[in-house]
């Protein structure tokens, strides 16, 4: 019986990304079962539930060997689908005439802490600082970049953040960075909140010809008139009528564009900002840095607001994709799943030429529809339905 129309849809796209001559056809098989899983409403992030909504013929175990001990390259997998992402927000930024954004952000993975006695508990977990808890939970760390235009957003790369083996968040971040290899004909603008614009990553990016736009965190030092002072400090002394009003989007702000060195910084862009409704108080207060000083008020806004995107990529992934949904315990596997996750989210993407959600939508729909065909061919074959159920497990 024929294999389901939608697989020969993931297969296309996998030979769009130059994967078929780079794996072999087993693991191809595998991987185009996993995606359609991943992708199928309902997937709780199981081992067992890709099995099932795959229709994947082989016995469960090759699925956990497939994860935790098969020789194929999931760097290699990684490598040709940046390629294929640059290529396409490449293209069109330059199409539309519009920078090119990266986002920089992490998120955590959270898993149950096992007791002292569990024989096998995941590996590579931590107790992590959860900014949206306000508390130390049990899990993985990842950093995440995007690639993005003002219309199209694709998750591009991620770091496993591990305490134990030295490296920073920070140290991630410009790894990642390193490995993005843009053209460059359109201006390119990393994105990140107050966490991250160290003077280390700011430089990482400024050498690879990348603006920065970040948020600060408002005790960082600016130096008006060659003088050292918080932020925070500063913003005492301005006065209402010292801002002007700008509006992004549905929001109005209070602006005032000071221009100078920062801490780690000689010459910068910094908006002191307030709500427009709010009071011009130093609980209120935003600063945002631009190490673009072409760059208008508006615009600089405008592009941070841009970082959104990775709040809701996050949000999305773990919600529809089960990023943090896993039980493989290896942290090969664990790898290799997000590997997946990552793969199933470009490639609805991909399929929708929009976002993540309106791709999955479509995936979906055309699920059932490639079902109800297989049904229906089957049956004009006389192919007994015990044998049907059987192919689509409800026997």
């Amino acid at each position: 019986m024929n294999r389901l129309a939608h697989h020969q849809g993931i297969h296309k796209f996998f030979f769009t990304l130059g994967l078929t001559l780079q794996l072999s056809k087993s693991v191809i098989k595998h991987l185009i079962h996993i995606v359609d899983a991943l992708t199928t409403k309902g997937f709780s992030g199981t081992l067992t539930d890709i099995h099932y909504w795959s229709f994947h013929p082989n016995h469960r175990t090759t699925l956990s060997h497939f994860f935790t001990k098969s020789p194929w390259n999931e760097e290699r997998l990684l490598g040709k689908l940046q390629e294929w992402i640059l290529s396409q927000v490449e293209r069109l930024a330059k199409r539309k005439n519009q920078p090119l954004f990266v986002s920089i952000d992490d998120t955590i993975c959270q898993k149950t802490k096992p007791s002292s006695r569990a024989a096998h508990a995941i590996q590579g977990c931590d107790w992590h600082y959860s900014h949206k808890d306000h508390q130390s939970v049990w899990g993985h760390s990842l950093v995440w970049l995007m690639v993005h235009t003002f219309t199209q957003a694709f998750p591009f790369a991620f770091r496993l953040y591990d305490k134990k083996a030295g490296k920073s968040k920070i140290d991630l971040a410009i790894e990642m960075l390193s490995s993005l290899k843009v053209k460059r004909a359109q201006p390119v603008y990393v994105l990140m909140d107050s966490w991250y614009p160290s003077k280390k990553l700011i430089e990482a990016c400024l050498k690879q010809g990348f603006h920065v736009i970040a948020m600060l965190k408002t005790n960082r030092i600016l130096y008006p008139k060659g003088i050292a002072i918080q932020a925070k400090q500063f913003a005492r002394y301005i006065e209402s009528k010292d801002t002007r009003l700008v509006t992004v989007g549905q929001e109005r702000y209070r602006v005032y564009r000071y221009e100078g060195a920062i801490h780690g910084l000689d010459d910068a862009v910094v908006l002191l900002a307030w709500k427009a409704d709010q009071p011009m108080a130093p609980e209120h207060l935003h600063c945002i840095l631009s190490t673009d000083r072409e760059l208008g008020d508006e615009d600089i806004l405008r592009y941070y607001a841009q970082r959104w995107t990775i709040e809701c990529f996050f949000r999305q992934a773990k919600d529809q994709l089960k990023l943090d949904g896993y039980r493989v315990r290896h942290i090969r596997a664990v790898k290799r799943y997000w590997a997946v996750v990552l793969l199933a989210c470009v490639y609805s993407i991909a399929e929708s030429r929009q976002n993540l959600s309106t791709g999955l939508e479509l995936l979906r729909s055309r699920k059932d529809h490639s079902v109800v065909e297989f049904i229906y061919d089957a049956a004009k074959q006389d192919i007994p339905i015990d044998v049907i159920k059987k192919q689509l497990r409800i026997a």
